[in-house]
């Protein structure tokens, strides 16, 4: 497989541990009022690999979150900070710590950062965290009709990936998920950031599809969807993702799927395997 690695920027991108915001009750997609963990923080007992589903949790991201003040920064920070990254504490007790990129939220604006166990408990709100972003502008000139965004290039290579000769690429995946479980994040003008929510408030569609078996971490398919110039439907078209945070009570939301490759011309083919995760191409699985 030739991509275009060598042509490639490598940049830093910085980013301090955020705290976590709660704004009271949420109302969930059955009209039940509660109050649950959300986003932000350092969450010591939920990494990727674990399961994302039936969490007593809404929005929860596993590892840690950065962000910036800086709009304009955080935007920067959010678009070059690319899955399998390599992240560095600098500064704090921590200091020193290595993690890997895990995925950006959208709405939070935040980007997910996995560190082992240790490390966390080292951490605190406010610490600084250095990313060399790697991935931007990845293209596999072996698959021309295929986008390739928030990916760094050497955890394609472990992703067990291949092209055969009519430049489709297959890829392992944990499951596949129909057009119309996708929700929120629809008809955003880029997916060079963000996520993209499966919804998970249909319980035939929870059973069909198996998504109580989702994991922080997962590559997924979502068929009939064309990320390349924003989110939406189109038959034919593949995407192919990865879950970064966990499932939510809150109608037309649940896990979120980061974009990692997209074709509108359907020249990607979705291999449904046991176990396809980044936990485990990243040498960090715990399960």
């Amino acid at each position: 497989m030739k991509t275009n690695v060598d042509k490639l920027a490598m940049l830093s991108v910085q980013g301090e541990i955020t705290h976590p915001r709660v704004g009271g009750y949420k109302v969930t997609a059955f009209g039940k009022p509660v109050v649950l963990p959300g986003t932000g923080g350092i969450c010591y007992n939920v990494q990727i690999g674990d399961c994302c589903m039936g969490l007593a949790v809404d929005h929860v991201e596993p590892g840690v979150t950065i962000k910036r003040s800086d709009v304009s920064e955080n935007s920067g920070l959010n678009v070059l900070a690319c899955v399998g990254n390599e992240a560095r504490v600098v500064s704090g007790d921590a200091k020193g710590a290595r993690g890997y990129v895990t995925g950006t939220h959208g709405g939070a604006e935040h980007v997910l950062v996995y560190f082992p166990r240790e490390d966390l408990e080292k951490m605190a709100i406010g610490d600084k965290i250095l990313i060399k972003s790697f991935g931007t502008g990845l293209e596999i000139e072996d698959c021309p009709d295929v986008k390739v965004m928030n990916l760094d290039p050497d955890l394609l290579e472990k992703m067990n990936v291949s092209v055969d000769e009519d430049g489709v690429l297959e890829i392992p995946v944990a499951a596949k998920v129909p057009a119309y479980l996708m929700g929120s994040g629809i008809g955003s003008s880029t997916a060079y950031r963000g996520d993209y929510d499966i919804m998970t408030a249909d319980p035939e569609a929870y059973e069909q599809f198996n998504l109580h078996k989702l994991r922080f971490g997962d590559i997924v398919a979502l068929q009939d969807c064309d990320t390349t110039f924003g989110r939406g439907y189109l038959k034919g078209a593949i995407t192919i993702g990865v879950i970064v945070h966990s499932d939510c009570v809150v109608a037309g939301h649940g896990p979120g799927v980061t974009t990692l490759f997209v074709s509108s011309k359907g020249k990607i083919r979705p291999k449904l395997v046991e176990r396809a995760n980044i936990a485990d191409y990243l040498g960090v699985s715990r399960s």
